[in-house]
């Protein structure tokens, strides 16, 4: 067993939750897993089974608003990570991204092997230079790197998304005990990816004209937004943590969001998702994975496979073309409307 792992994946919180089977693979075959995120991303790792310790740095060259690089903090995050005393560290990156720049900080910090799946010439940073063929989804892309590297997931574990357990209560939140409820949670981390407020308040609406109870749910900077989708829905903007959002999203019947952490948050408690998808990152990779789920969004759009941040198609018809009467019906296939919800256990928590 290798003593001292550390695995990192710098950006959001979705991609810090598509690592969590990466993360638990490692956990099985070491005595301690330091992950390393990014400050948008720490919420989501506090949350993650497997790890020990928790070590935070915005990397600017992943980071999409970063400041400067400053000699001085760099050195004293690579005097942390020589503090760790670690065996070796997994590199997790996106396609489009290097684990470059890391592994350099990493040697410097003296970490004898490092792993890491790179499509550039690495020279003496990397131990292990990992390929992936194909487009999976990103869980079983990083899982792979685990994989290569030695190891392997406990006997039982599927491979699927997981959080840590027990989650907090939140009917006082929600306004209603035991009343079932559908989640509508409306916006990403950039533009291009989320329905505009007024293509998501008419989803709310239909859904309740449909007979559903919905929740609107977003992080305090979005409370604007969640205030003018909700209407006379519920709504929970800037009102919970990650773990209470968690628990919100484990009690709904389904939850409707973009391409998105929460959405990925779902999947890892067991919520069946309507994923409203911009084209703009591939869905193999990107849509939520592990739970029934309906992909809507027009994945042949002008934006498909840009990257783009805003949307450069005017009109955003990836997203505001969706009908809402095809939100309710998929709704309905995930969660029927006459199905009594009782109590249960929220699948892979731990």
């Amino acid at each position: 067993m290798t003593k001292n792992v550390l695995v990192a994946r710098m950006d959001n919180l979705g991609d810090v939750l598509l690592a969590g089977p990466c993360v638990r693979a490692v956990a099985a075959g070491s005595a301690r897993v330091v992950l390393l995120t990014g400050p948008r991303g720490r919420a989501a790792g506090e949350l993650l089974p497997g790890v020990g310790e928790h070590l935070t740095w915005c990397a600017p060259w992943i980071d999409p608003e970063p400041s400067p690089l400053e000699p001085e903090e760099t050195e004293a995050f690579v005097r942390r990570l020589r503090s760790l005393d670690l065996d070796s560290a997994l590199v997790l990156t996106s396609f489009h991204q290097s684990p470059l720049p890391l592994a350099l900080l990493l040697r410097m910090a003296g970490v004898p092997w490092i792993g890491a799946i790179c499509e550039d010439y690495p020279g003496s940073l990397l131990d292990l230079r990992h390929h992936v063929p194909g487009d999976p989804p990103e869980p079983v892309r990083m899982l792979s790197l685990a994989r290569a590297a030695g190891f392997s997931l406990p006997a039982g574990d599927n491979g699927g998304l997981a959080i840590r357990g027990p989650l907090p209560p939140v009917d006082e939140l929600l306004g209603v005990d035991g009343e079932n409820y559908v989640v509508v949670h409306p916006s990403a981390s950039v533009p291009a990816r989320q329905p505009s407020a007024g293509s998501s308040a008419a989803i709310v609406r239909a859904l309740q004209d449909a007979g559903r109870r919905v929740v609107v749910t977003g992080s305090p900077s979005e409370s604007a937004l969640t205030k003018e989708v909700a209407g006379s829905a519920r709504d929970l903007g800037g009102r919970t943590g990650l773990s209470e959002l968690a628990a919100v999203l484990a009690g709904a019947d389904a939850v409707v969001a973009p391409n998105t952490g929460p959405a990925h948050l779902a999947a890892a408690v067991g919520t069946p998702v309507v994923s409203l998808f911009a084209p703009v990152v591939p869905a193999s990779r990107w849509a939520p994975s592990g739970v029934p789920a309906a992909l809507l969004g027009d994945q042949h759009a002008g934006c498909r496979g840009s990257r783009a941040r805003v949307c450069p198609v005017p009109g955003h018809p990836c997203l505001d073309g969706i009908p809402p009467a095809a939100v309710v019906q998929a709704v309905e296939d995930l969660a029927p409307i006459s199905a009594r919800r009782f109590a249960r256990t929220t699948p892979g928590t731990a």
